[in-house]
């Protein structure tokens, strides 16, 4: 494990966002879904998230989820991803989000 420092830190864009829509990513690798996510001030974004094995499309509209937002885009496939995806891998390598349990406003940062 490489220590960073609580400046490294600070750098990372981890926002809070909620999933307005989603659509399935046939063209993956893997299983995905495309989701759009509004992070308030910072803009209606859409990311490609491999979490097709615990949620269905029509669960996750309306949750909030914690994205890093202040990565460059990434080309997958025919789509941009414009922001990560944040989760844990569970004992069979499938995401579980990570998630937040009370609401609060899109765009709060992580702290």
């Amino acid at each position: 494990m490489e220590v960073i420092t609580w400046n490294d830190f600070e750098k990372v864009e981890l926002r809070a966002g909620t999933i307005l829509e989603v659509v399935d990513f046939p063209g993956a690798r893997k299983p995905a879904y495309k989701i759009k996510v509004d992070f308030g001030e910072y803009g209606i974004k859409w990311s490609s998230a491999q979490i097709t094995k615990h949620y269905t499309g029509n669960e996750l509209i309306g949750r909030q989820i914690i994205g890093v937002i202040n990565f460059p885009k990434k080309q997958i496939t025919n789509f941009m991803s414009e922001f990560l995806v944040t989760g844990f891998a569970d004992e069979h390598g499938y995401i579980v989000l990570t998630t937040i349990d009370k609401q609060v406003p899109n765009g709060s940062k992580l702290i």
